[in-house]
């Protein structure tokens, strides 16, 4: 099957894996003896997802993709740093993908944590931490103060959409590189929430053109 070329046929791929994986039909693509061989020259994914590092959201299933389709990068809380935004702009840049997805979900720890800390005052020891403060950014934004006196009345699925929305608009702004390749076309950056409990994704937030100009390429 072609290779989704465009930022649109690219989310248009991944949302109909999602399809299969929540129908309990995965196709299983781009898993045989074959694409392994033809992948131990090259790669060429079509699309970069960076998600949470948690068991139970693993990219290449659910959205029921294979060997070389998808370059993926995790942490937990799908917090940002300098290297994993290097990591995502290799994809884009060297690799040729043509959509970023920030990939987000409900009951994410990273985001309870970051809530306990500004509610309790109580933080992780070691560098989990450096998690959390990560985090707290992305749903300070949604109260407007520091100390969170508001967030008592903020449901953990709007502080997990705000996290996820952060995420992707720091993308944008951060990276000259996604910047310049979004205002070209060539690649959008997009926002999603996955819901453990069905398997579904959400679009949640874009940035350029996922509107569909060309049926499913996969």
């Amino acid at each position: 099957m072609s290779r989704p070329a465009t930022p649109a046929q690219a989310w248009s791929a991944l949302l109909a894996g999602n399809e299969r994986f929540v129908r309990d039909e995965m196709a299983h693509p781009s898993q045989g003896i074959a694409r392994r061989a033809e992948l131990s020259a090259s790669q060429a994914p079509f699309a970069v997802i960076f998600g949470c590092s948690d068991s139970r959201v693993a990219a290449e299933i659910i959205f029921d993709q294979g060997l070389g389709d998808v370059f993926v990068v995790r942490t937990a809380g799908h917090v940002l740093d300098t290297t994993v935004i290097g990591s995502i702009e290799y994809g884009v840049d060297i690799l040729g993908a043509s959509l970023v997805v920030v990939l987000g979900h409900d009951s994410c720890g990273a985001v309870a944590a970051a809530t306990s800390a500004l509610t309790t005052g109580v933080v992780p020891d070691g560098f989990v931490r450096a998690i959390v403060d990560r985090v707290i950014p992305s749903i300070v934004s949604l109260t407007g103060a520091a100390d969170g006196p508001g967030l008592a009345t903020v449901s953990a699925e709007q502080l997990g959409h705000e996290h996820v929305r952060h995420t992707v608009q720091m993308l944008d702004s951060y990276s000259r590189s996604l910047a310049d390749a979004v205002a070209e076309g060539r690649c959008a950056i997009v926002g999603v929430e996955y819901t453990l409990a069905d398997g579904r994704v959400h679009l949640s937030e874009t940035i350029g053109d996922v509107a569909e100009d060309a049926p499913p390429a996969r």
